[in-house]
């Protein structure tokens, strides 16, 4: 685990002295399952269309998002063979004709949901946002996914506000510590669940720990004065929501942002049909306009959006750099690990306990 400290000349320098490679390299997935089925393809490098823009890719993130789509479950996933990837960093390599206000060379970064995990990719000039001068290039990229998910589901979603108590499962991930960073900006009273490794990374950014494998969180929050949380952010999905519905007071909601309880060890076991999860949060929130306390559920989907609120994602992109800069939030690097390695990263996400995250340099 490492705080990005890297500054952005120094990237920049070493992409610049770097020869530039001959071929595309990319991951490609096939068909589904577990880490095996990660294949790193070479083929020509892709040529800017009109509108588009190629991007020289500097790092690219690796999420449980991105393990759900290799194992064909999450409700994103496009047909195979599709490379993967949600989120990158890079440089402007080549404009194509059409695609105006921006030129050779800048830093940008954008969230194509998948293509990412590459040494090129070509995107529509909407889909990228240029990086502020003087930031930190793997830090930026953590803002994409990571602190927009926490981000949007704070301030679009529960709309909290301060002095509010909330829970945060899995407060060690990437998302729980973007989470924990933004809540404590927020002035909110925070709880999350990690495990043993993971505590006192929770209690560094201002979260009380609760030890998941050897305390009940329910009980835990709700023994607190005035029992309970006002909201709970649960990656977990499935069954665990109902358990996070418990530990709210009356009014309070349990935003839902993932799904990772499909997964076990980093793998899919069961049958795969991507949009079950989704119906399964249908009928959870239709329960919860029934059941007596006024305890909602609901879903967030970052790449939704995105899509339906692209001014939304840009202003709240701009409100994290802005963070950034005044160094308010500090993203956690767990590792650095090279693109062709992906097997690798793929296996250690999987196996959990990550403080931070997970980075593939391309």
């Amino acid at each position: 685990m490492e705080l990005v400290m890297s500054t952005t000349a120094a990237v920049s320098k070493s992409i610049a002295e770097s020869v530039m490679p001959a071929t595309n390299q990319r991951v490609v997935i096939s068909r589904f399952g577990g880490p095996e089925v990660l294949e790193i393809v070479e083929n020509e490098i892709p040529q800017p269309g009109p509108g588009t823009v190629r991007v020289r890719i500097i790092a690219a993130g690796l999420s449980g998002a991105d393990l759900l789509m290799r194992e064909g479950v999450h409700p994103r996933t496009p047909r195979t063979p599709f490379t993967s990837g949600w989120d990158l960093v890079g440089f402007v390599d080549e404009v194509g004709p059409g695609a105006t206000g921006l030129e050779h060379g800048p830093m940008v970064v954008a969230m194509p949901i998948w293509g990412s995990h590459a040494r090129y990719i070509c995107l529509k000039r909407d889909e990228l946002l240029p990086v502020p001068p003087g930031l930190d290039p793997l830090a930026a990229l953590c803002l994409v996914f990571n602190y927009m998910t926490a981000y949007q589901m704070m301030h679009r979603c529960a709309h909290v506000r301060s002095g509010q108590r909330v829970l945060i499962h899995g407060g060690s991930g990437g998302i729980g510590t973007a989470l924990l960073e933004l809540g404590r900006v927020a002035g909110l009273e925070m709880y999350a669940t990690a495990s043993q490794d993971g505590l006192e990374i929770v209690r560094s950014l201002g979260g009380t720990a609760i030890d998941y494998r050897n305390a009940d969180f329910v009980e835990e929050v709700r023994r607190l004065p005035n029992g309970g949380v006002d909201v709970v952010f649960d990656g977990v999905g499935g069954r665990h929501i109902w358990e996070s519905r418990k530990a709210l007071r009356r009014g309070g909601k349990v935003v839902v942002y993932g799904f990772t309880g499909r997964l076990h060890g980093g793998k899919f076991s069961g049958i795969r049909y991507p949009l079950r999860g989704f119906g399964a949060i249908g009928l959870m929130m239709a329960g919860t306009f029934v059941l007596p306390g006024r305890k909602r559920v609901w879903p967030f989907s970052v790449d939704r959006l995105k899509q339906f609120k692209p001014l939304w994602f840009r202003e709240d992109l701009a409100t994290l750099f802005g963070l950034l800069a005044r160094k308010e939030i500090v993203p956690i690097i767990a590792e650095r690990i090279p693109l062709q390695e992906i097997r690798r990263a793929h296996l250690l996400l999987g196996q959990g306990g990550v403080r931070g995250r997970i980075v593939l340099i391309c």
